[in-house]
């Protein structure tokens, strides 16, 4: 079994460029208005569809579950390598569970991380931590998601009211 996402993109070659090293993949079909990426791990086809006119403004964010710590840290690699800005988080309780990530905004704004859980908890989030639906996060409408237009002015933090819970990673230049 496999999910299917179709998200609709302004730039197609920038989200391409985008997701082949999120999935560390190349995409299975590519023409000027259109690509398809199909991934065993995770289990994905995602489409994504040429727009101009697209306009992402939403609080929801995407994910990938990693077996391995290791996994966060190839994913890290890769987007830093690949010039994208990321925010790390490690050992952070969110959700429910003790987890290290890595977040990475797509060319549109939409926020994904590349996750791996330590541990389950009995709290939702701690104290250092309002990710993921903390009252920062209500406030702002997101969880963990700082506007697009902030991240790429260099901005830091999570988004979610605490920069405490999230490492700028330098991207090299």
């Amino acid at each position: 079994m496999k999910m299917h996402l179709n998200l609709a993109t302004r730039d197609l070659g920038a989200s391409v460029a985008f997701y082949r090293t999120l999935l560390a993949a190349e995409p299975t079909k590519h023409y000027d208005d259109y690509a398809l990426f199909l991934t065993e791990n995770p289990g994905l086809e995602l489409a994504l569809d040429a727009d101009p006119m697209t306009d992402v403004h939403e609080g929801a964010h995407y994910g990938v579950v990693v077996e391995k710590r290791e996994d966060v840290e190839a994913a890290i690699e890769r987007l830093t390598a690949a010039g994208h800005a990321v925010d790390v988080e490690t050992d952070e309780t969110c959700c429910y569970a003790v987890q290290n990530k890595v977040w990475a905004t797509d060319p549109d704004g939409r926020r994904w991380e590349t996750y791996f859980v330590i541990a389950d908890t009995e709290e939702r989030d701690n104290e250092a931590t309002t990710c993921c639906g903390g009252l920062a996060a209500v406030e702002t409408d997101a969880c963990c998601v700082k506007d697009a237009d902030a991240k790429a002015a260099g901005e830091s933090g999570c988004g979610c009211g605490s920069d405490t819970t999230a490492q700028e990673v330098a991207v090299p230049t």
